[in-house]
C-alpha cells in the first residue's frame, strides 16, 4: 500500500510537471495570422441603356418642302436680325442722348457750385462789414469817453 501510495505521488508529480511543460510551450508559441477572407464576388457593372436612334428631323419630306421650310426659317431669322439691328441703333441713340443730358447736368452742377461759392464769399464780406460796423459803433464811443 505504501508502494502504491508512493507510486501515485510520483505519477502525480510527473503529470503535473508534464502539464507545466505543455502549458509553457503553448505560451511560447507564436500566434498564427488570421485567415484571409475570401473575396466576395464583385457585382456586375450597371450597363448604360442603348440609346434610341435619333429621329429623322425631316421625316419623309420631299426636297421641295425642305427648301421651302428652310427658306421660311431663313426669312424669319433675317427679320429677327434686322429687328435686333434696329434695337441696337435705337439703344445707341438713347445712350448718346443720355450722355448729352449727363454732360448738361454736370455743367449745371458746376455752375451751381460756382454760384454757391460766390454767395458764400458775399456773405463772408457782409459778415466782416457787420463786424467792423459793430466794433466802430459800440466800441468806439466807449473808448472816446
Amino acid at each position: 500500500m505504501k508502494s502504491i501510495f508512493i507510486f501515485t505521488i510520483i505519477a502525480l508529480f510527473a503529470s503535473v510537471s508534464f502539464l507545466q511543460i505543455t502549458l509553457a510551450s503553448e505560451t511560447e508559441q507564436e500566434p498564427q495570422p488570421p485567415q484571409i477572407p475570401e473575396p466576395s464576388p464583385s457585382p456586375e457593372p450597371i450597363r448604360m441603356p442603348d440609346p434610341a436612334p435619333a429621329p429623322n428631323p425631316f421625316p419623309e419630306e420631299p426636297d421641295s418642302e425642305k427648301v421651302k421650310r428652310l427658306t421660311e426659317e431663313n426669312d424669319k431669322l433675317k427679320q429677327q436680325n434686322s429687328d435686333l439691328h434696329s434695337q441696337i441703333s435705337t439703344l445707341k441713340n438713347d445712350k448718346s442722348r443720355l450722355q448729352a443730358e449727363i454732360l448738361e447736368l454736370e455743367d449745371s452742377i458746376e455752375n451751381l457750385k460756382e454760384i454757391t461759392l460766390e454767395q458764400i464769399r458775399v456773405i463772408m464780406d457782409l459778415v466782416n462789414q457787420l463786424k467792423e460796423i459793430i466794433s466802430e459803433k459800440i466800441f468806439s464811443p466807449t473808448i472816446k469817453l
